[in-house]
């Protein structure tokens, strides 16, 4: 196995990020096995979606509609809304799992591999990435 962390900006607004490149590279001249990737946070989670046709921002919207940045939260500290991001997790999950077929990932023609954080208080996010071999 060989993993290694990575660090991301995804600033002070909802973010959906594509990390698609990053998981190609760290793949390139590996053989079949597995990417799995991990994001060690209690408010961010990764998806894999189309980007880039307007799918990212339908999730986010998707997200606001579920989970309003209002003040219904139990878990309230930093800015308003705050607790949302604690529950997003629960849909949005904090790992994915891609298939690496000869050193390529096997993604679906229109899908992307993308961290999504809604956690405004928190402007740079880990994402461990791990290749198990086949």
């Amino acid at each position: 196995m060989r993993s290694e962390t990575r660090r991301y900006r995804t600033g002070d607004r909802d973010v959906v990020l594509d990390l698609t490149d990053d998981c190609r590279d760290f793949v390139a001249g590996e053989q079949d096995g597995l990417l799995h990737l991990f994001v060690p946070h209690a408010t961010a989670g990764l998806a894999v979606i189309e980007t880039g046709a307007g799918s990212d921002d339908d999730l986010l919207a998707a997200l606001a509609d579920l989970l309003p940045a209002d003040d219904r939260w139990r878990h309230r500290h930093g800015t308003e809304g705050h607790g949302r991001s604690h529950v997003m997790p629960g849909l949005v999950p904090p790992y994915a799992s891609v298939p690496v077929l000869g050193g390529r990932l096997a993604l679906g023609t229109w899908q992307s591999v993308c961290l999504v954080d809604l956690n405004v208080d928190n402007a740079v996010r880990e994402v461990r990435y791990s290749f198990l071999a086949g």
